[in-house]
């Protein structure tokens, strides 16, 4: 891998507008004494990412209709090409029994008999949402399906050149990321064990017809879940991957140890998703210091991007069970992440797993008119 010196630019993703102005994070809340699973938008304080202003009146925004119900993990992203903006989201209610996920829940059968859809939300201008839809990542190109437990903690970066030239519709494709147990084609019953891979497709809009199903992105032979995602552009144009996932521990078939926590790794491979890139680790157990009791486990949901107005790059780490976000922050991700300690931030309490995106001028300006004219009243 070059030397952190050769770097000197932080891609924002999504990719920020040309004349950047605020930013919009999507989340979750989680509330053991409410039903909490929907979306939730919060607006940033005028050009500061370290203060954050629910929208809706810190009530929920929008609400799925499908399959389980419930919507948790969050994030958004644009099509650089033509604007549009998704929401997509793991599809899984947590509180239908009555509690919250720190207790009691069901996660044997959320894992291995869950939802394998995606609940998408699309929109043009960050006011006007469409309907919901589903998107199947167990879908296989030549039909069937792959034999994924859950689809958990989607994310998606848009890749301007993965397909070949002059390919019908254009080059440009999202690459898309989830968490899934993987099971064998004979264990229609999900019997066999199995633990927690980053899987990775590919698709255009988010929409069945144009989705790829790619395979296992992150195996390190232990669950591994929550990757999230931004990159780093040198001087030259070439762009290095960096990515965060909570490892859950215990030994891996890899060599890896197996401590449970975050970890953030780096790429230099353009076609970071194959397996053939090779991933050097930066960092492990970070934010540990967040979770009451010290111990890096505590922490999961990473949510990683970059301002866009200075050298800065944030982490936002979920302090589990019902904590929510709590803020890292570095000049250069090759050095690693530290503690974000200022009186000045600010974030709802319970915020949890979700995504921030760089907004135009207009778009906030748009979103902050759309407020208070309640626009955002939940959907």
């Amino acid at each position: 891998m070059s030397q952190s010196s050769t770097v000197h630019a932080i891609v924002p993703q999504p990719q920020a507008p040309d004349d950047p102005y605020g930013y919009l994070l999507v989340h979750f809340i989680e509330d053991p004494e409410h039903y909490a699973e929907r979306i939730y938008l919060d607006r940033s304080d005028g050009d500061d990412p370290e203060r954050w202003i629910p929208l809706n009146g810190g009530k929920p925004v929008l609400t799925s209709p499908l399959g389980t119900k419930g919507v948790r993990d969050p994030y958004l992203t644009r099509n650089p090409e033509t604007g549009r903006v998704y929401i997509i989201a793991t599809d899984l209610q947590v509180f239908a029994g009555g509690h919250g996920s720190d207790s009691h829940s069901d996660w044997w059968g959320f894992s291995h008999h869950g939802s394998t859809n995606l609940i998408i939300w699309e929109t043009d201008d960050l006011v006007h949402f469409s309907e919901p839809r589903a998107l199947d990542v167990s879908a296989l190109p030549g039909g069937g399906h792959a034999p994924l437990g859950m689809a958990w903690a989607p994310e998606a970066l848009w890749v301007a050149d993965y397909y070949p030239e002059d390919t019908p519709g254009g080059r440009g494709a999202f690459v898309l990321y989830w968490s899934s147990k993987l099971f064998a084609q004979d264990d229609p019953e999900h019997k066999a064990d199995s633990y927690d891979r980053v899987m990775w497709g590919a698709t255009r809009d988010f929409t069945n017809e144009t989705f790829e199903f790619g395979g296992t992105f992150i195996d390190r032979g232990h669950s591994t879940i929550d990757t999230t995602m931004l990159q780093r552009r040198a001087a030259d144009g070439h762009v290095r991957t960096y990515r965060a996932t909570k490892d859950n521990g215990s030994s891996g078939s890899d060599g890896h140890s197996g401590t449970a926590g975050i970890w953030l790794d780096a790429t230099d491979a353009p076609r970071w998703w194959e397996p053939e890139a090779e991933w050097t680790v930066v960092q492990e157990g970070i934010g540990a210091e967040w979770v009451p009791d010290g111990r890096a486990a505590g922490l999961e949901g990473p949510a990683l991007f970059a301002s866009h107005s200075d050298s800065r790059t944030y982490l936002y780490v979920d302090v589990i069970p019902s904590i929510g976000y709590r803020p890292m922050v570095t000049d250069d991700p090759d050095r690693g992440f530290d503690y974000l300690r200022n009186d000045r931030f600010f974030m709802t309490p319970h915020t949890k797993h979700g995504g921030v995106m760089s907004l135009s001028r207009a778009e906030y300006d748009r979103i902050v008119a759309a407020d208070a004219a309640g626009l955002y009243a939940e959907r």
